[in-house]
């Protein structure tokens, strides 16, 4: 005798009580094409998927906790088996089932409230949405059009029928605002102003915020009137938003070496209440290996071309740094690690976000403590 093949009530079962009824109702096998890459939040290593060679294993990974790759390189290169794992620019996924009820859990909508979505992906959380809240009530963009087209497909085949739009997510969607809900779906480098003022007061907003485009932290804003303010969470990663992504340009200059004061594998296991002093302190500048207990950290900053890299040195004393660019980016990044540790390295936690029609700052402890505009 077999195990029955994983469905609905599996995911039911990850999205604890509060989704349950809807990840029943709205089978995920709806929105996921027949051949694809799937990633597990465990150990298990990610493989591709395709329905008609291997049904069976399709089927497991759709309801699993994965988070199942569709599309590469913004639709312009094929996704393949070989793409999949050799593409450096995934644009498009349907998220892990866990994570997209822990977002759903922060949403926390009551029934009749409105929601814009900021990213329709393949249409799973606007169906999931349109279970609870009635479809009139949910409004989904999506800004790239092969994605938006699919995503209609999908969530016409679950039976759901939310407002969709193909457009820029920043945008909004000004003449059905009111919202109560803002769900976005992909990382945020800067949290538009226009979602406040279409979210009526004392809405919230909530989104992956990655202003080191790292992995990002969730982030849920209150709308108070004319400023939305909120605190941060746990982890999150998403592919970010694509009118805020940092991208590679070629560095400026020739390289110039020096020799850091800090040791760098002392920086990258600082906790990630540092990410939000170096957010604050160095707007713009993307961070890599923050969290990663490794010998080295690198900084880019795209406006200007400045790069830096700085390494263990051997005698794990000083490390080695090599720049580019007009910007010294390590000595920058030093001062910043070193307030923090006068601030008594402080916890994400303590820090908090605030969005007003001058763009937005973060604060440490109370929003009357701004510590720097992002």
């Amino acid at each position: 005798m077999t195990d029955d093949p994983p469905g609905p009530d599996d995911l039911a079962a990850l999205a604890g009580t509060d989704w349950a009824e809807e990840f029943r109702a709205v089978p995920r096998e709806h929105f996921i094409p027949d051949a694809a890459h799937a990633s597990y939040m465990g150990d298990e290593p990610s493989h591709w998927i395709d329905r008609k060679t291997d049904p069976a294993t399709w089927q497991r990974a759709v309801y699993s906790d994965t988070t199942i790759l569709t599309q590469v390189d913004d639709g312009q290169a094929p996704l393949t088996e070989e793409t999949a794992t050799t593409s450096i620019d995934p644009s498009s996924s349907s998220t892990a089932p866990s994570l997209v009820a822990e977002f759903l859990d922060l949403l926390d909508p009551f029934p009749g409230d409105r929601v814009l979505e900021i990213g329709t992906g393949t249409g799973w959380t606007a169906a999931l949405m349109s279970e609870r809240l009635d479809a009139e009530n949910v409004y989904s963009i999506e800004v790239d059009e092969q994605v938006a087209e699919q995503a209609a497909a999908n969530v016409k085949r679950s039976g759901h029928s939310p407002h969709l739009r193909v457009g820029d997510g920043a945008d909004g969607w000004p003449e059905a605002a009111l919202f109560d809900r803002v769900h976005v779906t992909c990382g945020m480098r800067e949290i538009p102003y226009t979602w406040v003022e279409q979210t009526r007061p004392g809405g919230v907003i909530v989104a992956p915020w990655a202003p080191a485009q790292a992995l990002g932290h969730k982030l849920v804003l209150t709308v108070t009137g004319d400023t939305a303010i909120g605190r941060l969470g746990g982890r999150a990663g998403f592919m970010m938003m694509r009118g805020q992504r940092h991208g590679y340009p070629t560095p400026v200059g020739d390289r110039r070496a020096s020799a850091g004061r800090v040791d760098p594998m002392r920086i990258s296991c600082a906790g990630p209440g540092l990410e939000m002093a170096v957010a604050a302190f160095m707007p713009g500048v993307a961070v890599n290996g923050l969290g990663s207990g490794d010998d080295r950290v690198g900084l880019r900053h795209p406006a200007t071309g400045s790069y830096a890299l700085a390494v263990r040195s051997d005698d794990g004393v000083k490390a080695r740094v090599g720049e580019h660019g007009p910007r010294s980016l390590w000595v920058e990044f030093e001062a910043a690690y070193l307030k923090w540790l006068s601030w008594g390295s402080p916890g994400l936690e303590r820090f908090g976000v605030a969005v007003t029609s001058e763009g937005q700052s973060i604060w440490l402890d109370d929003p009357a403590n701004p510590i720097g505009k992002v």
